[in-house]
């Protein structure tokens, strides 16, 4: 056994521990206002709660389907046609995942082939190019460069290659809060569609938008068949403990994407899952009040961190907010962050960590304003006292 443990970890370099778990720890070890790890510090809507309690006291705690609750997959389906205007059908397009991290790992083992090559916009979160190795797939990046981050088409085409067999697409965007526009997303399905590239698009934010509609690249002509939609649940009702995402695709890709889920989790959370169903099915006011509150939040954060002398990139999704640090004389995006906690009290993510060349990176520093306004307050107080 021990002679085969270099071949997965040289594969996974650098994966051991995310640059995220470190700099939340350092928030708690330093009683620093955490605005690094994205999770919300409000409870999922009283609906959604009191549905989990109901199923757990009913008696729901065994296995789920291994391709999820019924209901839940039906109420899947309704929500992308209600929102996206597609129709997928619960029973052999639609499958429950234990979060997006598993779906895009699910994904990428089912797709590929060791040796293929996953194409991945970066900056990129960690799952991409870990899922991507662990398949024995190599990661190709193309570079989104601030402050619009912006698909360079000419660069996508060169990149794509007779070896691509997928392309990772994260829509609103994590780190940078960028919604990827018609254009670019024409650039990328054009690509898939002239050389039969297969697309894995995360829209986890894709209720998280404050510039215009949540563009889905599934609902670009000649994409529905190629392309598997991940979503999950913890963003939109601040249930990221929960871990419950979702695949939408068609049926030989659903099946493959079940094939590869089956060995990881198998199934989980029976009680979320029906919780979430509910979830899913709440008034279009629900919706519109989550977005703009963070729009709120958005706009307090932007504010402050640029009270600091910080260059602060516009945000048109997601709940983050990315900053240039260099603009106040900071050079180093990791040591600033490292530092920030124990010197400043607030933690906050590199995005070095999210290139495949750290040096993409350096400088960019990403804050999570996913918390309640008095929690961003009190980081824009102690940043302003170390900055402004």
């Amino acid at each position: 056994m021990s002679d085969r443990l270099p071949c997965l970890t040289s594969r996974l370099q650098g994966f051991g521990t995310t640059i995220f778990a470190e700099m939340s720890a350092l928030a708690a070890a330093h009683d620093a206002v955490n605005l690094s790890q994205g999770f919300s510090d409000v409870d999922p809507p009283e609906a959604i709660t009191e549905a989990a309690v109901a199923a757990i006291r009913g008696g729901r705690n065994q296995y789920a389907p291994g391709i999820g609750v019924a209901a839940l997959r039906q109420a899947i389906a309704a929500h992308r046609q209600r929102f996206h205007g597609q129709a997928y059908d619960p029973d052999d397009e639609v499958t429950v995942t234990a979060g997006a991290t598993e779906a895009v790992c699910a994904a990428l083992q089912a797709v590929c082939e060791v040796g293929d090559d996953v194409v991945v916009l970066e900056p990129a979160y960690d799952a991409y190019l870990a899922g991507a190795r662990m398949a024995g797939a190599v990661p190709r990046p193309v570079t989104l460069r601030p402050p619009d981050f912006r698909v360079d088409a000419a660069e996508l085409a060169e990149v794509v290659g007779p070896r691509t067999r997928a392309i990772v697409v994260n829509s609103p965007h994590n780190p940078t809060g960028a919604v990827l526009g018609d254009d670019d997303l024409e650039a990328i399905a054009a690509v898939c569609r002239e050389r039969d590239v297969l697309a894995i698009t995360d829209e986890v934010y894709e209720h998280l938008v404050y510039s215009g509609p949540h563009r889905s690249l599934a609902s670009r002509a000649g994409m529905r068949e190629r392309t598997v939609v991940i979503s999950s649940a913890a963003k939109t009702f601040s249930a990221t403990g929960w871990k419950i995402g979702w695949v939408c695709a068609p049926p030989a890709l659903t099946t493959a994407v079940r094939i590869a889920k089956q060995f990881m989790t198998f199934t989980n959370g029976t009680p979320f899952q029906d919780a979430i169903a509910v979830g899913l099915g709440l008034d279009d006011g629900f919706f519109v009040e989550l977005a703009e509150s963070h729009r709120v939040r958005r706009d307090q954060l932007a504010a402050g961190l640029s009270s600091c002398g910080f260059d602060v990139m516009a945000t048109h999704g997601s709940y983050f907010v990315l900053t240039d640090v260099t603009s106040a004389g900071y050079d180093d995006d990791v040591a600033f962050c490292r530092d920030l906690p124990a010197k400043v009290g607030v933690g906050a993510v590199p995005c070095s960590g999210f290139y495949t060349d750290p040096r993409r990176g350096r400088g960019l520093v990403r804050f999570a304003f996913c918390k309640r306004g008095e929690v961003i307050a009190e980081a824009v107080k102690r940043l302003q006292a170390a900055f402004a």
